[in-house]
């Protein structure tokens, strides 16, 4: 069972902490890749929590394996996103107020795909014509990934 499977056995529904990884997997044309989730239909960043035991590099490779079949040879972190913007609630009723660290990732192996559970459909798009159902948080993470100077972001943009 997964740290949060425990939590909520714990408390439900109610708002909690969520450590995660979101990962910005830009490819040779300086496209990105989206997933298009099978629980709300919308477009985001590769993403996913932290476990118990594991570092956020290793969460990072973890879930973008899970969820894209690409395998994460390096990663730059580029920002950290916590606070109120970061609430929301699942279409199950499960709050969440997340804490994620941003990476960017150039180099990988593999052959993107989805996972048929968690999304839908992987595709990389332009950065000027990403889709319009796009997560707004996420939203806010790409568009510090464009004005990125290379320095660490400590308190990313909500959207």
């Amino acid at each position: 069972m997964s740290y949060i499977s425990t939590i909520r056995a714990l408390v439900g529904t109610e708002r909690i902490f969520n450590p995660g990884v979101r990962a910005l997997i830009v490819n040779s044309n300086g496209e990105i890749l989206l997933q298009r989730r099978s629980d709300t239909g919308r477009w985001c960043l590769p993403a996913g929590g932290v476990e118990l035991g594991e570092t956020a590099f290793e969460a990072l490779r973890r879930e973008i394996f899970e969820e894209t079949g690409l395998t994460v040879l390096e990663a730059e972190p580029m920002a950290l996103y916590s606070g109120p913007g970061q609430q929301f609630e699942y279409p199950n009723g499960d709050q969440v107020q997340g804490f994620s660290v941003a990476f960017i990732v150039r180099k990988w192996s593999g052959t993107p795909c989805a996972d048929g559970d968690e999304g839908l459909e992987v595709r990389f798009w332009p950065l000027d014509r990403l889709p319009e159902n796009l997560v707004s948080r996420h939203l806010g993470t790409i568009k510090d990934f464009l004005g990125y100077d290379g320095k660490f972001i400590p308190q990313g943009s909500d959207s």
